[in-house]
């Protein structure tokens, strides 16, 4: 069952019939098995809504990767990363993590710690590495989304995405500060000056504003939020099943398109 997007219904909506998909997926997964031989050729867009200080996210995205890498669909498979700010009033000096959960959520120290624990070992267990330490900070992450926008431009999108979540879980910088996202930038081969001047650039700066508004409009609040070709929208980190059989039914159904077109 594939929730779907038609012109007029607002995401919210349909966020809460894909939890209720989901739930039914999970409680029953079923499996789809191809014809031999047979072979998907359309191409999918995908877009990924995401900060880069959620843990969920980078979690959600390695779950993805690893659903189209087992249906070996590669190169059928178009990834955008779109900006999304959890904490868009995010002072410069950041916050205090646990300071930061308390307050936000309401969560106590103990309840904070069992769910940085989990966090983690689904991390370990996707082969990323996340290093909450005492003192980190949550931090404002504007700058980062311009950043990715510009290297959208030169095809380094995902790969400076990875460095930013590798730098901020598990290398302790402070992605907010220009001098370490200057250092990012370098590490990927982009323009240090061209960088900087994306980020003093006042028009780039209110049209990354505008994409998360767009996105924000459409009813999205939580994040990873993906977008699969403008159709549907699957929210959270889901197993790599729920992926793998959404993108064969997508595939599929596109391909079934092209066939009678």
């Amino acid at each position: 069952m594939w929730i779907g997007i038609t012109s007029g219904t607002p995401f919210s909506a349909l966020f809460t019939l894909a939890f209720t998909w989901l739930n039914m997926v999970i409680a029953r997964p079923t499996k789809m098995n191809l014809l031999p031989g047979y072979r998907m050729t359309a191409t999918i867009k995908l877009d990924f809504i995401s900060d880069v200080v959620c843990p969920w996210c980078i979690i959600g995205f390695k779950r993805l990767q690893q659903a189209i890498n087992e249906l070996g669909i590669q190169d059928q498979i178009e990834i955008e990363w779109q900006p999304f700010e959890l904490n868009p009033d995010m002072p410069a000096e950041g916050e205090n993590l646990q300071e930061h959960i308390s307050r936000k959520y309401g969560s106590t120290a103990e309840e904070a710690k069992r769910n940085a624990d989990q966090i983690t070992e689904l991390g370990a267990e996707m082969e990323f590495k996340f290093d909450f330490f005492d003192g980190m900070r949550i931090v404002n992450t504007r700058d980062t989304h311009i950043l990715l926008g510009y290297a959208k431009d030169h095809g380094k999108q995902t790969e400076l995405k990875m460095r930013l979540f590798d730098a901020y879980f598990n290398e302790r910088k402070d992605i907010s500060d220009r001098q370490i996202l200057i250092q990012e930038i370098q590490s990927v081969g982009l323009s240090t000056d061209e960088a900087l001047a994306k980020l003093d650039n006042a028009a780039v700066r209110e049209q990354n504003e505008g994409q998360e508004e767009h996105w924000r409009n459409l009813g999205v609040t939580a994040v990873p939020t993906v977008v699969f070709g403008n159709t549907g929208a699957l929210v959270g980190a889901q197993p790599v099943e729920v992926y793998k059989q959404t993108l064969t039914e997508l595939l599929a159904t596109e391909n079934h398109k092209n066939q009678i077109a």
